[in-house]
């Protein structure tokens, strides 16, 4: 009997609504950051947040790519010079997904600065903004998650473990302070770590977090 209204955006922008005073019963980030910052700040109901789900990064490429795995990846990253030999797509740095991928390009030994120097990335808004990059063919790889890659029809060449990443990759949820339904809000959190909920976050590429 509960209507439940979505809202879909990166974290940092999603966190950035809740600040500025966006009503919002429920926030599910894809990661720490993000919700630290709402706790910080007094958005988050207190003894509601828990780790939800764990995620992973994910090498994808575009369907004439060459690249089939990390060390490809690596060998393709260092020996282009310009957008006309690679284009390699990733997130801002103010979205988790950006932030990520620029952990697994310094545990590769590449420098983000000088591939932008060369003109070889081009950055995207959200997870959404990169996959749709690599699957139209705009860019010839990228950084997602396995559940973009999924949901797109992508096969990752590589997944990320957290040693890459910096930690693993873990999205944390919580019921907001000024939500004016908290009954609903909890209760909705409750269902979301069912066995029922659960079954539908692990078809698409989600784990539970252990």
């Amino acid at each position: 009997g509960v209507e439940v209204i979505a809202t879909y955006d990166s974290s940092g922008t999603l966190q950035t609504q809740i600040e500025s005073g966006a009503e919002c019963d429920i926030f599910l980030s894809a990661a720490q950051k993000q919700m630290d910052a709402l706790e910080e700040g007094g958005y988050v109901q207190e003894d509601t947040r828990k780790d939800l789900l764990e995620n992973k990064c994910a090498l994808v490429v575009a369907s004439d790519s060459e690249i089939a795995s990390w060390d490809d990846f690596e060998t393709a990253i260092k020996a282009a010079q310009s957008s006309d030999d690679l284009i390699f797509s990733m997130g801002n740095a103010d979205v988790p997904v950006g932030q990520y991928t620029s952990e697994i390009l310094k545990y590769l030994g590449l420098s983000e600065q000088e591939m932008v120097d060369k003109g070889i990335i081009t950055y995207g808004s959200n997870v959404k903004d990169v996959t749709s990059k690599v699957s139209s063919g705009a860019a010839d790889c990228g950084i997602v998650y396995a559940t973009d890659a999924y949901s797109e029809g992508l096969t990752p060449a590589g997944y990320a473990d957290a040693e890459m990443t910096g930690g693993k990759v873990i999205y944390p949820v919580a019921v907001m302070k000024n939500s004016k339904n908290q009954e609903a809000a909890k209760a909705f959190m409750d269902y979301m770590s069912s066995d029922e909920a659960m079954a539908f976050f692990t078809e698409v590429g989600f784990a539970a977090v252990a």
